[in-house]
């Protein structure tokens, strides 16, 4: 039992749980700032109790007319405070130097409640009735800023210490006349000492200490809780668009397959022409680095245009203009990330050829429509999605593109829409009117983007 309270008061005992390692570094990061935090308190608190001593005149009967010692302990914890600030900015303050701030901290305390009865000529009894003792729980709340209830303990261990100390210094008679009594009222109205008095102020720090240590390993279990879905949260919206992961997050009742919303729409598809060939020619490190390459050129512009990418399809990528927050722009969103697509794919060709290396060229199409946007799934494994028309048409005038030898193409009532919702082309397309699209029962009017 010994063993384990000691291993919990100075070692990894009270540090996270078992968690991964990011999830420790940001625990870190939160300890690092409140040791920040913590250091311009105990500066501010010194500071304050200097300008109160400072401000307050001297008792008559004092030992000499110009007592300056409990200024030198304040003087000195400040400049202990500023150091301890500087090495807690520069995230230098190892784990023993805590130890050692927290003896510094109620050391320097006590050394100034033990000049009270110098300055006033007093037995040293005197100074057990200092109410700067309450100082002593401002300290121990302080250490809580660190979420460690190791620290708290140490620092109610160590206060209750030196309270001991100064109690037995008093009796002992080495600061004058003990004036031990056991009377209560003759305690109160005189500088006599009632060891029974100063033990209760003992047993009150330390239980002050276990109930608010109590408190913060519960409170440590719900951070690490809290951080862990943080990080996890994090980690999870690169594998989602941030608009479903931000849908995910805000949802009051528990996502079910299933579940589903009608949409007004606009949808893009994007494929990386000769990809399929490539990945046969290249290492797979390397068919990795274009595919990756490809989607961090094209995937900013489309979510920069207000789309959210719902799938990567091997060298494909379907995105939705209006699905994860309806949009009364949608169309035209997607047009306008059209042609940044294809700008951008001129730029990589161009950029390819100067390297040495075989350009690669994109192809999308974009359409618009009524779909079905929710979950999908087996319920323990969901994914977002959107389904409907526009979803199949887009996909099958991407794949028209080779027929017609364009990059970039929609259909006629798509760009009708988005002319009325504010596009505006950098140049007037071109038109090619009742097309047949394989899939397509009905003739497709068809826009080009990019020939």
């Amino acid at each position: 039992m010994l063993s384990r309270f000691r291993d919990w008061l100075f070692d990894g005992g009270g540090g996270p749980e078992n968690v991964p390692e990011r999830v420790r570094d940001a625990i870190r990061a939160q300890q690092e700032r409140s040791e920040i935090l913590i250091g311009w308190t105990q500066l501010l608190i010194v500071l304050l109790v200097t300008a109160l001593y400072q401000g307050t005149a001297m008792a008559e009967g004092t030992v000499q007319d110009e007592f300056s010692l409990e200024l030198t302990v304040l003087f000195t914890y400040a400049a202990f405070c500023v150091v301890r600030i500087v090495l807690a900015h520069a995230r230098r303050l190892a784990r023993w130097m805590l130890y050692v701030s927290v003896i510094v901290d109620i050391a320097l305390l006590m050394a100034l409640i033990w000049t009270f009865h110098l300055k006033y000529a007093q037995s040293a009894a005197f100074y057990l009735k200092a109410p700067t003792l309450f100082y002593v729980f401002l300290f121990i709340a302080l250490r809580a800023l660190r979420f460690e209830a190791r620290f708290v303990v140490f620092t109610g261990i160590v206060a209750a210490a030196g309270w001991a100390g100064l109690t037995f210094y008093a009796a002992s008679g080495l600061g004058g006349p003990p004036n031990v009594t056991h009377n209560y009222v003759e305690y109160m109205t005189s500088t006599a000492l009632l060891v029974g008095a100063e033990v209760d102020k003992m047993i009150a720090i330390l239980l002050a200490t276990a109930v608010l240590a109590l408190a913060i390993s519960r409170a440590r279990h719900l951070l690490v809780r809290s951080v862990s879905e943080g990080v996890a949260a994090h980690d999870l919206s690169r594998f989602f668009d941030p608009g479903v992961a931000a849908r995910i997050r805000g949802a009051e009742m528990s996502i079910r397959a299933g579940e589903g919303e009608l949409r007004d729409v606009a949808i893009l598809t994007v494929d990386l022409r000769g990809f399929t060939r490539l990945s046969t020619e290249l290492a797979p490190t390397e068919v990795m680095k274009v595919l990756q390459d490809y989607q961090r050129r094209t995937c900013p512009l489309i979510a920069a245009a207000g789309g959210s990418i719902d799938k990567f399809l091997g060298d494909g990528i379907l995105a939705s203009f209006g699905a994860v927050t309806p949009s009364p722009t949608a169309a035209a969103d997607a047009l306008r990330a059209a042609e940044a697509v294809m700008e951008a794919a001129t730029a990589w060709a161009a950029e390819r050829r100067a390297a040495g290396l075989p350009p690669l060229d994109i192809g999308l199409a974009a359409s618009s429509g009524r779909v079905v946007f929710g979950a999908v799934g087996d319920g323990e494994r969901l994914e977002f999605t959107v389904i409907g028309d526009a979803v199949n048409l887009a996909a099958k005038l991407e794949k028209h593109n080779k027929v017609e030898r364009t990059r970039a193409i929609t259909d006629g009532a798509t760009y009708a829409l988005a002319e009325r919702q504010g596009y505006r082309p950098a140049s007037p397309p071109e038109r090619r009117p009742g097309r047949q699209v394989g899939g397509v029962g009905e003739s497709v009017d068809i826009v080009v983007l990019a020939a």
